[in-house]
């Protein structure tokens, strides 16, 4: 899920939180490697201090795939200590969707207000286990051809109409129909049998989504995989209302979700309210409401003056907040480290970037150990490869690519456009824009060191989040930064294939490379997990290689400020509905 690196100082966009990246190392003087070779690649001990999920183990043997049969609880977590307070309005900052149709989707601000409005069959709890939704349990055929759900008979949209499955069949339709042109349905339903044809129009129906009874569905997929389930935990397949949808292009401003808050109130730019819905299947949230400010504003200043109930901490404050003898030092908290990165990507078919020893070059003459420590307050780990570290399939023994700038002159004077950057053609780095800011501090620095190393210099170019994103999908970019991707599921098919597979509807910088095709063709249905693992951590070598991305850094766990009488709050690594577990306390 694509997240905007908007704001330093705003740490709930910004992707990043609180550990010290191991100091620079030495610059060397080694040759280049040649245009098939990746990054020297060193053993380096497994960081053993990353936040690891209990739900996802390190696989140490082949995994059977596919699961027989689910029948997971619906229960939620237990409450954290403190007695309930019935009801009570949460206070947060926000900033304005780019949408709210859930098939629209493809950022976490917009996620974050979708997963709590709208559902899909199923979900992702705070414990990272995959979960019940709108499907009370689901089977799996035992030759992993696809999976039937029986659906919660308590589901319902929030006008009361039970929920179907005749609902979810014409959602999935819906968000296959070209001419709804979803961004990301098919990299999350591309599996499922018959939406290929859909999406070009081949087809009128979708021949892999049947419905059997009016609790019961089945879904057909192209091939056993061992991630399917979890990308049905994406909005892309979330159900709407047929009859809201076509109320008008408004629809969304009162929507009718399945969802545990009903959209109440959204005047852009100023509020979101969103309330309780008290016939959601799952357990009704404790809260009345939570209401975002969407006006824009200080964060910690909003916090300071009773304005909001939660924030994340800025960089400029955390050094104080830190400070055990700060007034307000009680009310911070750690988060873990979300699943993302922090990149800058270059479109491989537009000059220069269309050299890889361009490419390679800039990757070389970022010190990202400097930057993090002077810029980020050590709040970052330094990104060595693309998985983050303590996911699945995380590999400690990339290096990656270190910081060397002669090395970075060498590769470009091998490459066609020669050692002179005054001869190459104008380079425009593109932006997303937030409130009006300038470029992050961060990035800042990355071009001014490219144009003292180097000689390279760029124009910036910032546009607002919306715009940025569409233009992004369509590949407008020559290079491109303030953005990183954030895990929608726990599985490495979610950063490597959909990123970097030359088919997939996220592949922003227009890599092609058919054997690193055809290898993440084979872990997509590899049935041993340790085996599964292996091809994906041969795919990032590769991707390293080739060097479309220059990955910067992952979060190590943003910091918080949360009020004394505030509860229950899940901290997730990954975007998931979180509203409905809080709580007050006197």
């Amino acid at each position: 899920m694509i997240l905007a690196i908007l704001l330093i100082a705003l740490l709930a966009l910004a992707a990043c939180g609180s550990d010290a990246p191991t100091a620079a190392p030495t610059a060397t003087s080694a040759p280049p490697p040649s245009p098939t070779t990746a990054p020297t690649v060193t053993t380096a001990p497994t960081a053993t201090t990353m936040y690891q999920p209990t739900a996802t183990p390190t696989p140490t043997a082949s995994a059977p795939m596919p699961t027989p049969t689910v029948t997971p609880t619906a229960a939620p977590p237990a409450p954290a200590a403190g007695t309930p307070l019935a009801g009570g309005v949460l206070r947060l900052r926000g900033s304005d969707p780019p949408t709210l149709d859930p098939h629209q989707t493809g950022d976490t601000t917009s996620s974050r207000y979708v997963l709590e409005v709208f559902g899909g069959l199923l979900t992702i709890n705070p414990d990272l286990a995959l979960a019940p939704d709108l499907a009370a349990s689901w089977q799996a055929a035992p030759d992993g051809s696809g999976y039937t759900f029986r659906l919660n008979p308590e589901a319902a949209f929030h006008d009361g109409r039970p929920v179907a499955a005749s609902d979810v069949q014409w959602s999935f339709e819906r968000a296959a129909d070209p001419a709804t042109a979803a961004p990301y349905v098919n990299m999350y339903m591309g599996d499922i049998a018959g939406v290929a044809e859909k999406l070009r129009g081949a087809a009128d129906d979708i021949a892999g989504v049947r419905v059997l009874d009016a609790q019961t569905l089945r879904l057909e997929i192209n091939a056993p995989k061992a991630y399917f389930l979890s990308k049905l935990t994406y909005p892309t397949s979330f159900v709407v209302d047929r009859a809201n949808v076509e109320s008008g292009p408004d629809w969304t401003r009162t929507a009718n979700g399945t969802g545990p808050f009903i959209l109440a109130e959204y005047e852009p730019g100023v509020l979101m309210r969103l309330e309780r819905f008290d016939g959601y299947h799952l357990g009704p949230a404790i809260l009345d409401a939570v209401e975002f400010s969407l006006s824009g504003g200080d964060e910690m200043l909003m916090y300071e003056n009773e304005e909001i109930d939660f924030g994340a901490v800025g960089l400029a404050q955390l050094e104080g907040m830190r400070d055990p003898s700060h007034p307000m030092h009680g009310e911070m908290q750690q988060g873990p480290p979300e699943f993302d990165v922090t990149y800058i990507g270059m479109n491989v078919t537009a000059p220069p970037f269309d050299d890889v020893n361009v490419r390679r070059a800039l990757n070389y003459a970022i010190d990202r150990e400097a930057i993090a420590a002077a810029l980020m307050e050590d709040s970052v780990v330094v990104a060595k490869g693309i998985l983050p570290p303590g996911f699945p399939g995380y590999n400690p023994e990339l290096a990656g690519y270190q910081y060397d700038p002669e090395r970075a002159r060498q590769l470009l004077a091998a490459s066609r456009y020669g050692a002179d950057p005054s001869a190459y053609p104008p380079i425009t780095m593109v932006l997303p824009r937030a409130f009006g800011s300038p470029p992050d501090p961060y990035m800042v620095r990355i071009m001014a060191d490219w144009e003292e190393q180097l000689g390279v210099q760029m124009e910036t170019l910032q546009t607002e989040w919306a715009t940025y994103l569409e233009d992004l999908r369509q590949g407008r970019f020559q290079i491109f930064g303030g953005l990183g991707w954030a895990a929608d599921y726990m599985d490495p098919e979610n950063f490597l294939d959909l990123l970097f597979h030359s088919g997939s509807g996220s592949n922003q910088t227009g890599h092609n490379d058919p054997e690193l095709d055809a290898l993440l063709e084979r872990a997509r249905t590899e049935p041993d997990q340790a085996a599964r693992f292996a091809q994906y951590q041969q795919a990032e070598r590769m991707i390293l290689a080739a060097a479309p991305w220059i990955p910067l850094w992952h979060s190590a766990g943003e910091s918080y400020m949360v009020k004394p009488n505030v509860r229950g709050l899940p901290l997730s690594p990954l975007v998931i509905p979180r509203y409905r577990f809080v709580y007050f306390v006197e």
